[in-house]
């Protein structure tokens, strides 16, 4: 929430929030010769947990995320070195407090400069793990491509309890924690105990305690965020949002830094760019990562029916996993394309090793406009998960098999 004022106050901006794009917007406005004022603070959870500057990314999301989830890859990778010669040990440990304390201590160094995927590295360090899900899982995304990855989440050992509402936690004398829930689709009701319980079900905005309708400011009264324009302006005169906060923008910090960079230069007469919020890639770091730039094929579908839609779709075997005997069946691209033309593409998904860095690239081809036919012109690097995109060619109108042989 940026609030910028005129020379009779004591700042040309003030930022509520420290997140990603708070301290994007006030570094670039302080670069642009802006005095600017940056206001941020924690709620402390039910056990007292608080943290510093950076937000939930650098605090409780993407990054210790992110080296979790590369904890639990290198425990993989740790199986599949037998396969490929290593003489290892037959039983190797994970200590998670060596992970917690190295993963805080990053955290902190960044101070001052939410479920499958817990789930997922969860169980990669060895963790009984359970997952309910009260609906779908990965709501908002391609639901073709999140059956594939609680697919393979449940192969790897995960456990899925599907339609599924708890109603009750409590503390057992052991110290342990027994959940009940109900199950949607039968009203039975069940019991299960475990060691701890993770809430992912989302975040709630903290606008309430702000006094915003006091100003004026307009709010989604189902969700709490604030409505904006393309500007990122609300309401009320000179009071902008952008980020998580603000109604219908993507919660990632890429979209948040970024539009908060482009309006701090505005506010400062640089520019009069927009963010452009189309297209914009995102992944989701499961023990195999989808990732995915554009729309998903139910959006699609929607919006242009059936006769406009051409799906083109592979199921591949990444060399890797080849020596290793590791099960590829969930390894699946999708490139959605509108059917007439040169085929526009409008949506690309892939599920696979390293899907964020694959898609990473692709992602600027959708930003230019990238049609099939140009898809089809592009030179894969062998043998690389990213050239079997580019390989594509069997459509699910045809029927046919779309598992891809050979080398």
């Amino acid at each position: 929430l940026v609030i910028p004022h005129d020379l009779s106050y004591d700042y040309d901006l003030v930022v509520i929030g420290g997140g990603s794009g708070g301290l994007a917007c006030s570094k670039e406005a302080a670069q642009l010769g802006q005095k600017v004022a940056v206001l941020d603070y924690v709620e402390p959870s039910a056990k007292g947990t608080k943290w510093g500057l950076g937000g939930t990314c650098v605090n409780v999301g993407c990054i210790p995320k992110k080296l979790m989830h590369q904890a639990a890859l290198l425990g993989t990778a740790v199986k599949d070195a037998k396969m490929y010669g290593w003489q290892l040990p037959e039983t190797v440990r994970h200590d998670w407090t060596t992970l917690a304390e190295a993963v805080q201590n990053h955290v902190r160094s960044l101070n001052w400069d939410v479920a499958l995927e817990c789930a997922g590295f969860l169980t990669g360090i060895g963790l009984d793990t359970t997952v309910m899900v009260r609906s779908v899982a990965l709501r908002g995304f391609d639901q073709q491509m999140a059956g594939l990855v609680t697919d393979y989440m449940e192969a790897y050992g995960t456990r899925f309890l599907w339609r599924s509402v708890p109603t009750k936690v409590e503390k057992l004398s052991s110290g342990g924690l027994q959940v009940t829930w109900t199950d949607v689709q039968t009203g039975s009701e069940h019991k299960d105990a475990y060691d701890s319980v993770l809430w992912a079900v989302g975040r709630a905005p903290e606008t309430k305690a702000l006094g915003l309708d006091q100003l004026g400011v307009q709010l989604n009264k189902d969700t709490g965020k604030i409505v904006v324009g393309a500007d990122e302006a609300t309401s009320v005169p000179n009071v902008y949002a952008f980020g998580d906060i603000s109604e219908g923008r993507p919660e990632l910090t890429p979209t948040a830094i970024r539009a908060g960079k482009l309006l701090a230069r505005r506010l400062a007469g640089q520019s009069g760019e927009l963010m452009n919020y189309d297209n914009v890639a995102t992944t989701v770091f499961t023990p195999l990562e989808y990732g995915c730039v554009g729309l998903s094929e139910e959006e699609v579908v929607r919006r242009q029916g059936e006769d406009g839609v051409e799906v083109y779709h592979a199921f591949y075997k990444p060399l890797e996993f080849t020596v290793a005997g590791r099960d590829a069946s969930q390894c699946y691209i999708k490139v959605i394309c509108e059917r007439g033309g040169d085929q526009k593409i409008l949506g690309l998904h892939l599920i696979g090793p390293n899907a964020g860095e694959v898609i990473q690239g692709f992602s600027m081809g959708l930003q230019c406009g990238a049609t099939y036919t140009q898809l089809l012109q592009t030179v894969g690097i062998h043998p690389t998960c990213a050239e079997e995109v580019v390989k594509i060619h069997i459509t699910k109108r045809s029927g046919l098999d779309p598992t891809v042989t050979g080398c």
